[in-house]
């Protein structure tokens, strides 16, 4: 028994080893994804409309010196409504998948001008024919048209980047014709966008209505809010979300860089909820569990047939079981993960089978250990499905495997044992 543990113990040295190459493999994944979605675009973040209007500050630092220098004063919408239809594709590296996706938005509000002298704002200094409004966009390699709003009546076209970076650090700004006069200002306009992977968006509206749909089966909700309805069929699903300024950590009107946005972003991701990757790490994880089992299984067939497993033949059969998590990583990275765990649990099972034929010389241990190793596989198998309840089945199942083994060897005399094998 001794023997049997210190070699248990060894066998996590591989399996450690066997842990760090799942890491390795979906590092490599990773940078595969990386290297596609730059060159079709990352995640997007998506913030605004937001108005900004510059105005001078003027201050008297020393006796008969006047200092102007130039502050911004942030304006969200009052409404703010995003129709947006993702069409998500696949897209190939080597062996590995990337989710890319083409975006089509169509926004539509309203903003209000501020009454800049209840902020404290003289209207001398507000230099409204240098407002401008920003959209942010975090990645600005994904918009695939020429960007254009019709603002009060204004058809603008986007320029490249921000002017100030207080709101967003990139994205587009359009610069509209203000008059102060007019106090409510309509605004709509269209975007064609690429990303991948996930797509978010900033509460930027008094009143955020946002609408998302797309032909993609499994989606996962993301960020700082779940939406309002979520139909989910098979291969598609549509989300909405309504946020009112009450919701979010950040006013309607404030000046300069005061705010980080984006910490109240929310959307969809198109991923599944657990990759084959994570699915081989947790498994990876119950390794102690399966080596533990298999070679109490064995000892049991020792005790009970009288037979003697050299410790060789222990080893070996601990390497097998640790064969099958490299059997499961590689062949789950081509095909359905569910396929690839029966092809290489049975490839064990079968391979463990007709090695304990041969040392115990019958088809009754071989048979015993084939049902033993298939409850272990299936019992795992279970627990990687059932997230939510893993601690629930987990403990429940132990505590049936240890009640079994105890009523099994309920009469054994151990004593006897170690005297007849002395003996």
């Amino acid at each position: 028994m001794v023997v049997i543990g210190i070699l248990a113990l060894c066998l996590l040295i591989p399996s450690a080893l066997i842990i760090a190459l799942v890491s390795e493999r979906k590092s490599a994944r990773d940078s595969a994804v990386s290297e596609v979605s730059d060159k079709w675009g990352n995640a997007q973040t998506i913030l605004g409309p937001v108005l900004t209007i510059p105005y001078t500050v003027t201050s008297t630092p020393k006796k008969g010196e006047v200092v102007r220098t130039t502050n911004c004063l942030h304006v969200l919408p009052e409404s703010l409504s995003m129709a947006v239809t993702l069409s998500p594709t696949i897209r190939y590296r080597g062996i590995y998948e990337v989710v890319l996706y083409s975006a089509q938005m169509l926004l539509e509000g309203s903003i209000s001008l501020p009454d800049t002298s209840r902020l404290g704002i003289a209207a001398q200094d507000v230099e409204w024919d240098k407002a401008f409004l920003t959209i942010g966009i975090s990645d600005l390699r994904g918009i695939r048209e020429t960007v254009t709003m019709r603002v009060g009546g204004q058809n603008l076209v986007a320029e490249p980047g921000v002017k100030s970076n207080d709101v967003a650090e990139t994205g587009i700004t359009f610069a509209p014709a203000l008059d102060p006069a007019q106090k409510e200002w309509r605004f709509s306009g269209t975007i064609q966008l690429n990303g991948s992977g996930q797509m978010l968006f900033v509460p930027a509206g008094k009143t955020t209505e946002i609408r998302l749909s797309a032909p993609w089966g499994k989606p996962s909700f993301i960020g700082n809010r779940l939406p309002e309805s979520r139909p989910i069929k098979d291969n598609s699903f549509a989300a909405e979300w309504k946020v009112l300024h009450l919701n979010r950590s950040f006013p309607q009107v404030w000046t300069g860089k005061q705010y980080d946005l984006s910490k109240s972003a929310f959307g969809v991701a198109l991923l599944p909820p657990i990759d084959e990757y994570q699915k081989t790490m947790r498994s990876a994880k119950y390794a102690v569990m399966f080596i533990a089992f298999t070679f109490l299984s064995f000892f049991l067939t020792e005790v009970l047939s009288g037979r003697i497993i050299h410790p060789i033949q222990y080893a070996l059969i601990g390497f097998a079981v640790l064969l099958f998590y490299v059997l499961l990583l590689s062949l789950s990275e081509q095909m359905a993960f569910k396929y690839a765990y029966l092809i290489s649990s049975l490839s064990i099972i079968l391979l463990i089978a007709g090695y304990t034929k041969s040392i115990l010389s019958g088809f009754a241990p071989a048979a015993m250990i084939s049902g033993i190793l298939a409850v272990l596989l299936g019992f795992m198998y279970t627990l990687l499905q059932l997230e939510d309840y893993v601690l629930l089945i987990g403990s429940v199942g132990l505590f049936a495997a240890l009640a079994l083994v105890m009523y099994l060897t309920r009469k054994i005399n151990w004593f006897d044992i170690g005297t007849r094998q002395t003996s």
